[in-house]
């Protein structure tokens, strides 16, 4: 059991490693927005499963999974909010940019 609580842990933290780098090379707020909550969304399911599994079952158990319910219905709601903010204030696109 521990051994694949730390291969989902180590897992994870690629996936948070890859929307790091992703929001530094991407172009704007838009794909670095789509980027990071996907792979957020992945990297965090894996450590907190990897953790859940690590703890046991009990109470810390309960814990963590109570904040991994809390990150799936908060992530795509902070992520349609950014984006929606950066799209009313008149942010454009890269794309549109370079024409």
């Amino acid at each position: 059991m521990v051994v694949i609580a730390i291969a989902l842990i180590l897992i994870g933290l690629f996936f948070l490693v890859v929307a790091a780098v992703g929001m530094v090379r991407l172009p704007d707020v838009f794909t670095r927005s789509h980027a990071v909550s996907l792979t957020d969304s992945l990297g965090a399911f894996c450590v907190l499963v990897g953790l859940s599994l690590y703890q046991g079952f009990g109470i810390n158990m309960l814990k963590i999974l109570v904040v991994l319910a809390l990150l799936f219905l908060l992530n795509p709601v902070i992520a349609h909010a950014t984006i929606r903010a950066a799209y009313r204030a008149g942010v454009k696109p890269q794309a549109e940019e370079d024409q």
